[in-house]
């Protein structure tokens, strides 16, 4: 069941050397930046947390993934400095997620958007159903995908980027996606989604960690100075949002 709580939920269980991390909320599984926080604390922890070997992501519900960043919070940015802090939500999440020490499995059981497309970017391993079909849709409102950019641009490659950003009104399907390298693996049921995902994380959890962690950097190679260009992406959205052309895209979604 999807969660009815207007901060949305986390929740993380471990078992086996393998820590679940579920996240959701009401709006589709979508983030308010309490819940963008709580996420980012929770794969800091793991990643010091020597019970842990692997780590994987879910989201609750049948529907969406994730949603991206909350609608609601987003109208309400009315500075430049509650922009940025607004939009380096993402950004702390994928840094977090870029220097974790644990292996970071998605598991993408529906329609993914925005900052949910950065999110499984960000896996170091995703596999989906034929559901979870992807959509960068900043573009139609003003702004653009510049946090979660780098983060999509190293998974799938400048043109998959151009392609997503370019038609923001267009939703590419799993196959798509798994084509250009976000997703490993496509099924066409949750069922066999996640028999798979059982499989490949026990495996990972038997191998030795110091082997899983030096492949965790060599995956991550030139990344280093993400924690500055993220924070600076955050920047340049947190004043696209309050210019007249996006108050005014959004004021029409609003309604």
């Amino acid at each position: 069941m999807t969660t009815n709580r207007e901060d949305g939920s986390l929740y993380t269980h471990i078992e086996n050397k393998i820590a679940t991390i579920e996240f959701g909320h009401p709006a589709s599984n979508s983030f308010p930046s309490v819940l963008l926080e709580r996420l980012e604390k929770e794969i800091n922890k793991l990643s010091e947390d020597d019970s842990v070997y692997v780590i994987l992501l879910r989201s609750d519900g049948k529907k969406a993934f994730c949603a991206g960043a909350s609608f609601n919070e987003l109208v309400e940015i009315e500075n430049i400095q509650t922009g940025k802090l607004f939009f380096s939500g993402f950004a702390n999440v994928i840094n977090a997620m870029r220097k974790c020490k644990k292996l970071i499995i998605g598991r993408v059981h529906g329609k993914t958007v925005g900052g949910g497309v950065g999110l499984v970017s960000a896996c170091d391993y995703a596999l989906a159903t034929e559901a979870a079909s992807i959509k960068l849709s900043e573009l139609s409102i003003g702004i653009g995908p510049f946090v979660i950019a780098p983060a999509v641009e190293r998974k799938m490659g400048v043109a998959a980027l151009a392609e997503l950003s370019l038609a923001a009104h267009d939703w590419k399907n799993a196959y798509w996606a798994k084509e250009k390298g976000l997703y490993s693996h496509v099924f066409e049921t949750t069922e066999e989604l996640d028999w798979e995902i059982e499989i490949i994380t026990e495996k990972l959890a038997s191998y030795n960690p110091e082997a899983l962690l030096e492949m965790k950097k060599i995956f991550w190679k030139n990344t280093d100075h993400w924690g500055e260009l993220l924070q600076e992406r955050a920047a340049i959205s947190g004043e696209l949002v309050l210019s007249n052309f996006t108050k005014k895209a959004l004021a029409k979604f609003k309604k």
